[in-house]
């Protein structure tokens, strides 16, 4: 059996002064209440002072007892204490939400230190631990106040949850916030933990594998301080809760009731009825099971012109995916040397009448889907990467990431976006203009966009709908937004699934970029397409070799 250590701590925090509802008294609340904990047979680490320590051995002994003095004043001595005083004492935060103000986070002067701190109480139980511990958890000196101690004395579920524990485990229950959870503003709970927050982490019981622990603290640590920097602070199990949808692959979690009651929890280890969950995402897709697209007419060197840049800009491009090129070329000429670039740099070179650019773009969504990949790149040969680190676009958008395959994948991924474009700002216009108002039917346009009814009759019109945008998030340094994403021939990864319903579930015998952005816009409105869209603009369009207009078809 694997060697757990329950790891606690008491001090009195005077939350005894606090008005009706906050009030707790510490003899009769916590101090009674935790001696029934230290009936535990475990072996337990204990944080206090050093009245405490008399209790602690009055019922204990040092063979499965490692008593660590701390007194209230070491709270003090943390780099977060400051802060933390900073934000309770400020009305921006305490006014919230209106149980903020009484609170204990807000009136009591140690009550966010204290809680803020067990993660570090563990992470030091880690090292001074004498018991040569296989798994360590924090349990609060008062859970016996909610939690029968016969679970632990009698039941003895923490033998159960030794051998079924594989990660740091947090204990959490559904949560329906409105602005706030415990005080965190919720809008920033969700940027951080990178999707929106619907369970909170217990703070009174956590942790697991003693190899685990540092690496977790360490991430803590980072999350408290950029936060409460920032002005922003709940409690414990707010910065929890983040870590959990923040670093799915490191954490679980037991599911328990809406109430939030950790007894649900031990009755469901007790009966051998738990759940391990987690936030990692079920994927039918693997990323790695990407292809490349490039359409290229009567040009090699737009084709060759494109491939460098895209090695310039991240070489993940050229060596990741499985590659094709669509050549359309109606001059034969060119053939040999698309033969020879597409043998250099690894490309199926597909020789194919003209097809028209959105004959082309049909006909690569046909050949995708015989295929067994899972996403694929649209590229056409004059859409360049953009490889100068620091550079902005006209809309203030950067040009330049890092790691720019990798990190769209993800979002791809993650997001389980039917297409994602790569480029905010384009040649004639950009995406925060819904280009598909001017391809919609008319019925169509009046009922979406009743107070812009009417097409301009020459050109384009400056007062034109704006694009709706859902949410807005930011993954690895990569912002990006999801809602009305108008479908356009610009750089894009579409997945398999989005493939089928953008190109093939309803086709044109003679298709236009316009007939997509309109059928697809009507498509994303039932609720049936779902595109996102960086906001980047990493490529841009350069036809500097040019061909007769005569020659140019859409199909």
């Amino acid at each position: 059996m694997k060697k757990l250590t329950f790891v606690t701590g008491l001090w009195d925090i005077k939350r005894s002064d606090l008005t009706d509802g906050w009030s707790r008294s510490y003899e009769g609340h916590y101090l009674n209440k935790f001696q029934d904990l230290l009936r535990v047979e475990n072996n337990m680490i204990i944080f206090g002072d050093e009245e405490l320590e008399k209790v602690v051995f009055k019922v204990r002994n040092v063979n499965n007892t490692q008593f660590i003095r701390r007194d209230l004043e070491w709270f003090k001595n943390n780099d977060y204490f400051d802060l933390i005083q900073k934000i309770r004492n400020n009305p921006e935060w305490y006014n919230l939400s209106g149980w903020l103000k009484d609170s204990t986070q807000a009136s009591l002067e140690y009550y966010n230190p204290l809680v803020m701190s067990k993660m570090f109480l563990l992470n030091d139980a880690t090292i001074m631990d004498k018991f040569d511990s296989d798994q360590l958890f924090w349990i609060d000196a008062g859970i016996t106040n909610t939690v029968h101690w016969g679970y632990f004395t009698h039941d003895k579920i923490q033998n159960t949850l030794s051998e079924i524990i594989n990660k740091f485990t947090f204990v959490a229950f559904p949560y329906d916030a409105n602005n706030e959870i415990h005080g965190f503003e919720f809008n920033k709970i969700n940027e951080l933990a990178g999707e929106e927050v619907k369970f909170v982490a217990r703070g009174g019981l956590f942790g697991g594998p003693k190899n685990t622990i540092s690496e977790i603290n360490g991430k803590y640590y980072e999350l408290l301080m950029t936060t409460l920097n920032g002005g922003y602070m709940g409690t414990e199990e707010s910065l929890f809760s983040i870590l959990m949808y923040k670093y799915p692959n490191k954490f679980d979690y037991f599911p328990i009731e809406y109430n939030g009651l950790i007894s649900k929890f031990c009755e469901d280890i007790k009966n051998k009825t738990y759940t391990i969950c987690n936030f990692k995402k079920k994927h039918k897709h693997d990323t790695d099971k990407t292809g490349l697209y490039v359409i290229s007419f009567n040009s090699p060197k737009q084709f060759e012109t494109l491939i460098n840049s895209m090695n310039q800009y991240d070489s993940n491009f050229i060596n990741r995916p499985n590659k094709f090129l669509l050549d359309n070329s109606s001059d034969l000429s060119t053939t040999p040397r698309y033969k020879e670039l597409c043998e250099k740099f690894g490309f199926e070179h597909i020789k194919k009448d003209n097809l028209g650019i959105c004959g082309g773009r049909q006909w690569i969504a046909e050949h995708f889907d015989e295929t067994e990949l899972d996403y694929y790149w649209f590229f056409e040969d004059d859409m360049f990467f953009y490889p100068k680190k620091g550079e902005v676009c006209k809309n203030g958008f950067n040009r330049f990431v890092d790691d720019l395959y990798n990190k769209s994948m993800f979002i791809i991924e993650k997001e389980n976006y039917d297409f994602l474009k790569i480029n905010y700002t384009e040649f004639y216009g950009d995406n925060g203009t819904q280009w598909s108002w001017y391809n919609v039917p008319q019925q169509v346009r009046e009922t979406f966009w009743p107070k812009y009814p009417k097409l301009p009759e020459i050109g384009t019109d400056p007062n034109s709908p704006k694009t709706v945008f859902n949410n807005i998030r930011s993954l690895n340094g990569v912002p990006y937004v999801d809602g009305e994403i108008y479908y356009c021939n610009w750089p894009q990864v579409v997945s398999r699934e989005g493939n089928k319903k953008m190109f093939l579930d309803t086709k044109w015998v003679h298709p236009y970029e316009q007939t997509w952005m309109s059928y697809m816009f009507q498509e994303h409105k039932k609720g049936k397409i779902n595109g996102g869209l960086l906001l980047m603009t990493p490529t841009e369009h350069d036809r500097f070799e040019h061909y007769s207009s005569d020659l140019r078809r859409e199909n």
